[in-house]
């Protein structure tokens, strides 16, 4: 099997390159290597194996349907992508250009030079909204979403806010039409929060790894001053470890019949669901510290909580999580003191 991954030097598409390899397929990894990270992980993947690589940019077309009609691959994971809201609101355009124009870019080449290609793509738990015409329970560490204790299923209303909902959906909803309209064999995983190995995170994207990392700072004595926390910290989250999310991917795939045309809510399912606080408090006792912090407004359309039910993947391609949430975190500290 022949595998493209766009974005293969990010956190994920670097997870899912290393499985490849470890598989012994063959590998083409398609990035223009822009975030913070990329260039480690690219080296950190030509020391696992021989691949071919592009830097190249999933918003110009000729780049795209070039690689696409030379490598002809069996399998695509679609994982580049712009993921920081706070970046989409600065800067709609170039959020449009690579979540929507990108997406189009690579189902019309998978169209014209790979029509049996089996394309997976990253989305969202954004395509939801703000979630806010649901009811919420206030507690002293999280929101908790009554109507919801399972986590929402994919049958919630599509509702997209912020200029980074608008283009991760509007990929997400090509997809699904590029199967109806041409029998493309694509996936949509909506995700929640993953985190893992080779994720460098920022302040505005990958919030597990980036409050670890104040957590080793606080801990080494390198803080002087509060870190910051956008709303109350009662947020939640469901978090799912980067060799679940992997194990995910390639369960899609080989399950492709049952799959290809659908979406599916995927993160770590209620029993791994943390709120912010509750973050803080597992770090704070496994690191035997105490975070000082400060609270900054609420993010614009930031969700008090999201965990996604997980029955609609485990129905369809017998998936579910493996790590639990504590062992997850530990071994992201584990990561992160090494970078």
């Amino acid at each position: 099997m022949k595998y493209l991954i766009t974005g293969g030097c990010g956190f994920l598409g670097s997870n899912l390159a290393a499985e490849v390899l470890k598989n012994g397929h063959d590998l083409v990894v398609f990035d223009n290597l822009y975030r913070d990270g990329t260039e480690k992980n690219l080296e950190w993947l030509k020391s696992l194996g021989d691949f071919t690589f592009y830097r190249s940019d999933v918003r110009i077309f000729d780049d795209v349907s070039t690689v696409m009609e030379k490598e002809k691959p069996d399998v695509i994971f679609h994982v580049a992508g712009q993921v920081a809201m706070t970046t989409s609101l600065d800067r709609p355009r170039f959020d449009m250009e690579i979540n929507v124009l990108g997406t189009h870019n690579l189902l019309e080449s998978i169209r014209r030079f790979a029509p049996n290609a089996i394309v997976v793509y990253s989305s969202t738990n954004k395509v939801y909204g703000d979630l806010e015409d649901h009811k919420y329970d206030e507690g002293d560490r999280r929101y908790s979403m009554p109507d919801f204790k399972n986590g929402l299923p994919e049958s919630v209303s599509l509702d997209f806010r912020t200029p980074y909902g608008c283009s991760k959906g509007a990929a997400d909803q090509y997809m699904l039409d590029y199967n109806r309209c041409y029998g493309t064999k694509s996936v949509v995983f909506r995700h929640s929060s993953i985190f893992g190995g080779r994720q460098f995170s920022t302040f505005d994207q990958g919030w597990i790894g980036w409050f670890v990392s104040r957590a080793i700072e606080t801990k080494r004595g390198n803080l002087t001053e509060p870190f910051t926390v956008s709303g109350n910290g009662k947020q939640v989250r469901d978090v799912l470890f980067s060799e679940d999310i992997v194990r995910c991917y390639f369960s899609a795939v080989e399950n492709i019949e049952k799959t290809q045309g659908q979406a599916f809510n995927i993160g770590g399912g209620a029993s791994n669901s943390l709120s912010i606080l509750e973050l803080f408090d597992l770090l704070e006792e496994e690191m035997g510290i105490k975070l000082n912090y400060k609270e900054l407004p609420p993010r614009s359309s930031d969700q008090k909580s999201f965990i996604a039910d997980i029955s609609k993947a485990k129905k369809y391609f017998g998936w579910s999580p493996t790590v639990d949430k504590r062992s997850g975190i530990k071994k992201m500290i584990n990561w992160v003191e090494t970078i």
